[in-house]
């Protein structure tokens, strides 16, 4: 089973715990999420994120509808987290996110490792493109956000 990486990293003002903070509520996640996916959250085990949080959403990709579930696991706050899936359109996803205090802000680096149906034809085809595009909007939104630009 091939896996494929896809990596993004965007400094915002602020503090590493008040960036970290944003990432550990769950109803957050709908603002990194592109809004051609159509993402819904259904339910969170938890009403903020930590260790064993199972979090469970829908969306639609090129229109077809489908349910995913993942689990937070290695719960570092405020300095990085994972999310796993357990039910979902990939064979594996496995989401590493990343906070480091800088200077001028604090780095959040996302850095996803994960397989797909189809292998490498389907991912170069079709899931590549997407996931870049939907990463390409989690950027623009967290620089918004902590810009204080959101609406």
């Amino acid at each position: 089973m091939k896996e494929f990486l896809l990596q993004r990293s965007v400094i915002v003002p602020g503090t590493i715990r008040d960036v970290f903070s944003f990432f550990a509520d769950p109803a957050n996640l709908e603002q990194l999420t592109p809004p051609w996916l159509h993402f819904t959250i259904l339910q969170a085990s938890t009403p903020k994120t930590r260790e064993g949080t199972t979090i469970t959403y829908r969306l639609r990709i090129h229109g077809i509808p489908l349910r995913w579930q993942s689990v937070i696991r290695n719960w570092d706050p405020p300095h990085s987290f994972v999310d796993e899936q357990v039910q979902g359109p990939y064979r594996s996803w496995h989401h590493t996110h990343n906070f480091v205090q800088l200077d001028r802000g604090v780095q959040v680096e996302d850095l996803v490792r994960y397989s797909v149906p189809g292998g490498r034809l389907a991912h170069w085809l079709f899931i590549r493109r997407d996931l870049e595009r939907s990463f390409d909007y989690r950027v623009a939104q967290l620089e918004r956000i902590f810009a204080g630009d959101n609406p």
